[in-house]
């Protein structure tokens, strides 16, 4: 579905040199300009979903930007060739001298790119991204992809799928995705995540978790989560959380007079039954026979 953006536009002092072109696409919506800024031009945009602009030209020694009301001069820097502006944050830009310049923006609907993102490195780490602004002088390794861009704008040859996945490349280049909380080299869980779901787990009383509650917390997605955590431990999210939960009942046939089926109520399991099978799955023995071999040890 084609993707209808909303901005708060206001400038001054600028022209457009030709009509504007734009494309919409499933979530996004591609605009390419060729204008020119007089000396003192200015503009202020605020959008309430993210956007991304690439300069075909330098403009650092023309143009100005900041992120604080435009009245204050200080809070200026340069415009870069390529800025990443995270939803509901306000740009102002001005002019210190006349400039004629082209540009490539790319309205970003937020739920599009938490689409886009979250199966590759999760939901938490996405969110952690979106909300970065970026900004960077050196657009090689994106240049030539928003020059093929603006060309499906400008004239369209081929599918809409092509134009978005010219931008999700760009996406990917441009943000500053963490990596810090997960080993892409070897494709495993760091300690630090597995410490996470330990202390999630610890933190309820039948140490029970839905395999997306255990992704939430590291900060993957689902299907990605239960890929590494079957590399990381060779077993599947509920198989070894299962083995947690025979320690635990372990434990409290140890430490605790409780009868099975009462531990089996405590745990989460349907019943004393349901605690036995897993049990002997787990252990090789049932928790009855298994609690008198360590009363005899």
């Amino acid at each position: 579905m084609t993707y209808l953006h909303s901005m708060v536009c206001q400038t001054e002092g600028i022209k457009l040199n030709a009509p504007v072109k734009w494309r919409g696409l499933d979530g996004m919506m591609s605009v390419y300009w060729d204008a020119e800024g007089q000396n003192g031009a200015n503009g202020y945009y605020l959008s309430p979903d993210p956007r991304i602009v690439i300069f075909l030209n330098d403009v650092s020694s023309h143009i100005q930007m900041s992120n604080k009301d435009r009245i204050d001069t200080q809070q200026y820097r340069p415009m870069m060739r390529a800025i990443y502006v995270p939803a509901g944050v306000p740009l102002w830009t001005n002019f210190t001298a006349l400039h004629r310049f082209s540009h490539l923006d790319l309205h970003l609907h937020k739920d599009r790119l938490l689409r886009f993102l979250s199966p590759s490195i999760g939901t938490s780490a996405a969110l952690t991204a979106l909300r970065r602004p970026v900004e960077i002088q050196d657009i090689r390794s994106i240049e030539m992809l928003a020059s093929l861009v603006i060309d499906e704008v400008c004239e369209p040859s081929k599918h809409a799928v092509y134009a978005e996945t010219l931008i999700g490349s760009i996406v990917t280049a441009l943000l500053d995705l963490p990596e810090d909380d997960f080993e892409r080299s070897n494709g495993r869980l760091t300690q630090a995540q597995m410490n996470k779901l330990i202390v999630g787990m610890s933190e309820r009383s039948d140490c029970r978790m839905t395999v997306a509650e255990m992704a939430t917390i590291v900060g993957l997605s689902e299907s990605w989560f239960a890929n590494v955590f079957k590399q990381t431990t060779g077993k599947t999210p509920l198989q070894w959380q299962l083995g947690k939960r025979i320690d635990l009942a372990q434990k409290m046939l140890l430490e605790s007079d409780l009868s099975v089926a009462g531990i089996a109520a405590q745990l989460g399991f349907s019943d004393q039954a349901h605690l036995t099978k897993s049990f002997r799955q787990v252990s090789g023995q049932t928790p009855a026979a298994w609690r008198r071999m360590q009363q005899l040890g």
